[in-house]
């Protein structure tokens, strides 16, 4: 199983998701990114300014805000925000469940948890994934030719 993560930041409902979502890539860059994450997730009503909680968590401050300030981040993040709303995501936290095609490099998505989902619920739709093989895609059947209409 492979575990991806994309940000898709609500800026609608909050008007620091953005930069927040910058700041965890600019903290991953010295090995921090969950740390990052998980203190601007707890701290929703207080993310700016940045700086404490860079110091917070133990960042290299000048580095941190040199990556901030430059929007290095930016463009990688609205990528992911564009295929996020191509594959439906409106909201989070959305969980795909998918196999890979050991033929190609598609993705099927096969279930999908969204909102808060407790342990067993993951639980119980990747038992079931695991029981049961893939479908196979449908295959698409060749066109007949047309027949000449009788005279």
């Amino acid at each position: 199983m492979k575990y991806v993560f994309a940000d898709f930041p609500l800026e609608s409902i909050h008007k620091f998701a953005f930069k927040a979502a910058e700041a965890a890539k600019c903290a991953g860059e010295q090995g921090k990114f969950w740390e990052m994450h998980d203190r601007l997730f707890t701290n929703q009503e207080a993310l700016e300014p940045a700086k404490p909680h860079a110091e917070a968590v133990g960042l290299d401050v000048a580095k941190f805000e040199g990556c901030l300030n430059a929007g290095k981040y930016a463009e990688e993040i609205r990528k992911e925000i564009d295929e996020g709303a191509k594959a439906g995501v409106t909201g989070t936290p959305l969980f795909f469940l998918a196999y890979t095609d050991p033929k190609s490099t598609k993705v099927k998505t096969v279930a999908r948890l969204s909102g808060a989902q407790p342990y067993a619920a993951f639980k119980a739709q990747i038992d079931k994934l695991l029981t049961e093989p893939p479908k196979p895609e449908p295959t698409e059947k060749p066109k007949a030719e047309p027949t000449a209409k009788p005279k």
